[in-house]
């Protein structure tokens, strides 16, 4: 890894100096686009309006336009900035660690030890664990002012750059508005559902399906070309038609299903330890039903039936379109 950025975490006069490094990474395929009657690559230029040149990154500035007048700033303007030059993080609170909204969570950034000892690293580590605390930090970081909290992961401190709070969007939807009845039997078939896909949280148990898909698209194409057949290439089987889809939705009808389906596919398991669904059997039904570890692949089933019940609560029977007007839509 490439530190990206060096300063020092400041707590009173506490000075804990630091190389700052990106702790995600994205593996997506790189896509470019191209011209679909040649295959020709399409490029962007940075083209002057004025002079009609094309300029190349490093005689480029940036400007602001109140609508009559325009500034502009050189790359030294931004850089005298006071804010720009600091290179401290300074911590200006500590705070119980579940005040903070996850929403608020921005970019995440690993901190390591930039001096011959790291025994002030480990302090203000070692305080976090033990107070149970998030340190409020406030620093700047390519050319903007920003808020962050530093927590423990594993032995590491991690900086997590926050929204400001007017980043993050009021919201109100008038559907929720709305009282919907609940009854004890539904909502105790739903717990039943939900302890049916309960587990511990294994990150190693999910993929970027998408992304697999995507490479497999791109192999079966570089071997076949334009011949492809895509739904043999990926197993696909023509929808079964459904009729059913006009009729009322039974809410403890779906909930019963979906427990049911999820009760039978326990105990199957892939090579990689991933539970996965396979056909659905018939199983005695009870709404404290539980299983084991959550499946990966029955929970799109899952979810799906939940998302119907959802529906069936929001909206009455009279107001639902049919499953195949549906389709037709989101097509």
């Amino acid at each position: 890894m490439r530190a990206i950025w060096k300063g020092a975490v400041t707590f009173g006069l506490v000075n804990v100096p630091v190389k700052v490094y990106s702790a995600t990474e994205d593996h997506d395929l790189s896509l470019h686009q191209v011209h679909d009657a040649d295959g020709g690559r399409i490029r962007y230029q940075r083209k002057c309006e004025v002079c009609g040149k094309v300029v190349s990154y490093d005689h480029i500035d940036k400007a602001y336009q109140d609508g009559e007048q325009t500034v502009v700033l050189t790359a030294d303007d931004l850089a005298s900035l006071p804010e720009e030059r600091s290179r401290e993080i300074e911590v200006v609170e500590f705070v119980p660690s579940d005040d903070l909204d996850p929403i608020m969570f921005d970019r995440s950034y690993f901190l390591e030890p930039d001096s011959s000892s790291s025994k002030a690293y480990v302090l203000l580590r070692r305080t976090l664990e033990e107070t149970d605390r998030t340190a409020i930090v406030r620093f700047a970081l390519r050319q903007k002012t920003r808020l962050g909290a530093l927590r423990v992961r594993e032995d590491v401190i991690l900086l997590q750059t926050l929204l400001w709070e007017d980043e993050v969007r009021e919201v109100r939807f008038p559907a929720l508005e709305e009282r919907v009845r609940i009854s004890a039997k539904e909502l105790e078939m739903s717990e039943a559902l939900v302890e049916s896909f309960s587990s511990r949280f294994r990150p190693d148990a999910f993929v970027d399906e998408y992304q697999a898909q995507l490479r497999k698209l791109i192999e079966a194409k570089l071997e076949q070309g334009d011949a492809l057949d895509t739904a043999a290439t990926f197993g696909e089987q023509p929808e079964p038609d459904d009729d059913t889809g006009a009729e009322p939705i039974d809410l403890m009808e779906v909930l019963q299903r979906s427990i049911e389906r999820q009760r039978g596919t326990t105990g199957a398991k892939t090579a990689s330890g991933t539970k996965r669904s396979g056909a659905a059997k018939p199983a005695a039904t009870s709404s404290s039903a539980k299983t084991g570890t959550a499946k990966t692949g029955t929970a799109k089933t899952g979810t799906a039936k939940t998302s119907g019940a959802k529906t069936a609560i929001a909206k009455t029977a009279a107001s639902k379109p049919s499953t195949a007007t549906k389709r037709k839509k989101s097509a």
